[in-house]
């Protein structure tokens, strides 16, 4: 009995050493696959600093458009005027009316994307768990709906980028300088004549293109005229409750949106280790093999290029409207350059993991469907001249280890679960059901609990 007392005692002892054994075996290779992952970065980048996103609140930090600073109170007014449904005053149906505003398309459920393939401002109800149940309005027929026939891109990280939209329609600067005669009088396009930089040009387009506007009843009673006052102190008070402004106080806020907390943003800033072992190979390669961030750049991991990969356009049985001929042809749509036709901008990586459509036409269901895509280098769409595809369109041979790795990295390295930060409570005009304020979307978003 005492021998097998004493045999029991040294089995525990020694699978105690042995599991000791292997979380040191388990440490030694994340450190190893964090050491690599860091040199990899350094060769591919220059630094770890070239990908690292500021702080949010870290103004001087933030790319920004020097013609529209970015401060704490413009930021503020900005976050209330992208949730507040009060701005739905310009619905074509009477049921629209207070009932959306730019989170519609942008809510942070779906990373500031749409959950839908085609995201519905004016003329949609309901939400769903992650904007997924937004469906046309019985009050609207389809031509009165708010649509665009090319995904909703996402309002997360807009900071690095010079101009906005899939073909980088809107923004003066930057690679836009030149493209005057492309802002067609009368079109959304002529707003680049204020001179602003993408990101302030979408917001403010962005705003009438949605049917938003500045509700006089809001600045007259009280609730949004003290935050325009601290927003705009030195434009003089018969300027200052404008379209205009309110777009730049969206814009400031947009900048600001980063997904900072992600893993892999951690990682970079050396504050704390949990990427797993699997996304740590991810990351490598991303920054080797794989060659990702040759078009995905920069601390949002986009570009300020445009590549055509011959992905479809929207289309399908869910698909409201048409898509013609300049936005098919992407950035040669908007330039009329025919190098430039198929070419679509590089999109931010991301929070992507809680979407459901991915591409410019929504026309991929997962991460690692895209990821096997771009692997296999083989156009889906038949429309795009083999002569037009990117250079970095060809076959990475990639093994399906890698390409599963690769997927981990996307998908959990770099989301950042704490997105709800950016989230106003409620609004000046008291508005606590938002994004969409319909009695559809008030039911599945719990408003009335």
């Amino acid at each position: 009995m005492k021998f097998k007392t004493q045999f029991l005692v040294f089995c525990i002892i020694a699978l105690q050493f042995s599991c000791q054994d292997d979380e040191d075996s388990k440490d030694l290779m994340n450190s190893q696959l964090e050491i690599a992952l860091r040199e990899t970065i350094v060769q591919a980048m220059g630094s770890l600093a070239a990908i690292t996103m500021p702080e949010s609140n870290d103004y001087l930090a933030i790319p920004s458009d020097p013609n529209n600073p970015i401060t704490s109170e413009k930021v503020v007014l900005g976050k209330f005027l992208f949730h507040e449904t009060e701005m739905a005053v310009e619905a074509k149906h009477p049921s629209g009316l207070g009932t959306y505003s730019c989170a519609s398309c942008h809510h942070v459920n779906a990373g500031f994307q749409s959950g839908l393939k085609q995201g519905i401002g004016d003329g949609g109800i309901g939400f769903g768990l992650q904007g997924e149940g937004r469906i046309k309005s019985p009050d609207y027929d389809t031509d009165s709906l708010d649509v665009q026939p090319i995904r909703s891109p996402t309002a997360l990280n807009v900071a690095f980028q010079e101009v906005m939209l899939w073909n980088g329609q809107f923004g003066a600067t930057g690679v836009n300088a030149g493209t005057e005669a492309a802002w067609t009088p009368g079109t959304p396009k002529a707003t680049n004549a204020l001179g602003f930089q993408g990101v302030e040009i979408q917001a403010i387009a962005g705003l009438g293109v949605h049917r938003l506007n500045v509700n006089p009843e809001l600045l007259q009673n009280g609730p949004y005229k003290s935050y325009f006052d601290e927003a705009f102190p030195g434009i003089p008070e018969n300027e200052r409750y404008t379209l205009v402004n309110a777009g730049l106080a969206i814009a400031a806020y947009e900048r600001t949106l980063f997904a900072n907390e992600a893993p892999f943003q951690r990682f970079l800033k050396g504050e704390t280790y949990d990427m797993s072992d699997d996304e740590l190979q991810g990351g490598i390669v991303f920054y080797g093999k794989g060659k990702c961030y040759e078009c995905h750049s920069g601390p949002g991991m986009n570009s300020l290029s445009f590549h055509a990969l011959g992905m479809d356009d929207l289309t399908g049985n869910d698909f409201f409207g048409t898509v013609d001929d300049a936005i098919r042809r992407g950035r040669g749509g908007f330039t009329g350059d025919p190098a430039d036709d198929y070419k679509f901008k590089t999109p931010q990586l991301y929070n992507l993991k809680d979407l459901e459509f991915f591409g410019h036409g929504g026309s991929f269901s997962t991460v690692r469907g895209i990821i096997e895509y771009k692997n296999a280098a083989i156009a889906e769409n038949q429309n795009v001249p083999a002569n037009q595809l990117a250079q970095q369109f060809k076959p990475l041979n990639l093994t399906q280890d890698e390409i599963n790795q690769l997927t981990l990295f996307i998908e959990n390295a770099l989301y950042d679960a704490n997105l709800g930060r950016y989230v106003p409570e409620t609004t000046p005009a008291g508005s606590f059901c938002f994004p969409n304020a319909d009695t559809q979307s008030q039911q599945d978003l719990g408003c009335n609990e």
